[in-house]
């Protein structure tokens, strides 16, 4: 089974609804969650094809303060321990 790259990021606060839109608006670019309301932590599943676009989105995002700490990390889903 092939897993899509997945990364986490925290998102500001007050512009969660910003990001979330613009993600959608690349159709088939990432599938979006939050992982951690208090945090504003999200988890972002990757299109593979389309990775180097959503990493060039995500520093756009970082560069204007609206992400931080964007990290790459095993998808979660590999790992049934992991699942929510």
């Amino acid at each position: 089974m092939n897993y899509c790259p997945y990364y986490t990021a925290y998102v500001d606060k007050t512009f969660c609804w910003y990001v979330v839109a613009i993600l959608k608006s690349y159709e088939h670019l990432a599938f979006d969650r939050t992982l951690n309301t208090q945090t504003n932590l999200f988890e972002f599943y990757v299109t593979p094809a389309r990775e180097q676009e959503f990493l060039d989105l995500m520093r756009y995002f970082e560069k204007n303060h609206l992400v931080s700490d964007i990290k790459k990390l095993p998808n979660r889903l590999m790992d049934p321990m992991q699942q929510l």
